[in-house]
């Protein structure tokens, strides 16, 4: 994708035109991944679009450029968070749908990983993330949430929930949130097969890598 086509594009959807609840990034996944596809930016059926949950055990992430951040480099440390990973064909470049982010919308996936994820930042073990990759078409299907996690022992919410209903999946599902979300570091490839594209495509939850094995993931027989 040349430069002008990538802002032909981004012109094409803003982020304001997508739905965005704070605190409920699965989601507004959810619906972006459906809408990319209704929209004709992506592939009718969402077959380049994947859906990425980053967490790890101690479910403390920080990642930079986040709106919700009240810093100037914009470095928040979530306990999860979902963004969409569209991939492009033929040399393309891939990008990052992240409706939380202050980055270009969409941004390219290298420089997304460059400056939110920040691998050439020295962190502490305890904060190194992990992303469970989903393809977006499994993840349509089979996620579903009552958004049970979002409230306090009371019953109370802890954030304002949706004005829609919480989604249910097609076998009738109503919550596997915790099946996407929880992340340990023993579920993580160490070798990325020739075929993870496949892998990924295969299974419900899809696979888990570190952060220094996205983009090669994505640029896999690209």
């Amino acid at each position: 994708m040349t430069t002008s086509e990538l802002h032909l594009q981004r012109s094409c959807l803003e982020a304001s035109d997508f739905d965005h609840t704070p605190s409920y990034c699965e989601e507004n996944v959810y619906f972006l991944c459906k809408k990319l596809s209704s929209s004709g930016i992506a592939d009718a059926h969402g077959s380049d679009l994947f859906v990425v949950f980053i967490s790890n055990d101690n479910k403390q992430i920080p990642l930079w450029h986040q709106k919700a951040s009240h810093r100037a480099d914009g470095v928040i440390l979530w306990d999860y968070h979902v963004i969409c990973v569209q991939r492009k064909r033929d040399g393309g470049t891939h990008l990052v749908w992240d409706l939380d982010s202050s980055l270009p919308f969409p941004s390219p996936l290298a420089t997304y990983v460059s400056e939110t994820v920040r691998p050439s930042f020295q962190l502490f073990s305890e904060f190194q993330r992990f992303f469970r990759v989903v393809h977006a078409p499994l993840f349509l299907r089979y996620f579903a949430s009552d958004r049970r996690h979002m409230k306090d022992s009371e019953g109370n919410w802890t954030a304002h929930p949706p004005p829609y209903e919480p989604i249910v999946a097609e076998d009738g599902s109503v919550h596997n949130l915790n099946e996407y979300m929880e992340i340990h570091a023993g579920d993580v490839l160490m070798n990325l097969p020739q075929d993870l594209m496949s892998a990924v495509s295969g299974q419900k939850h899809g696979v888990v890598i570190g952060e220094a094995q996205l983009e090669e993931l994505f640029s896999r027989n690209s």
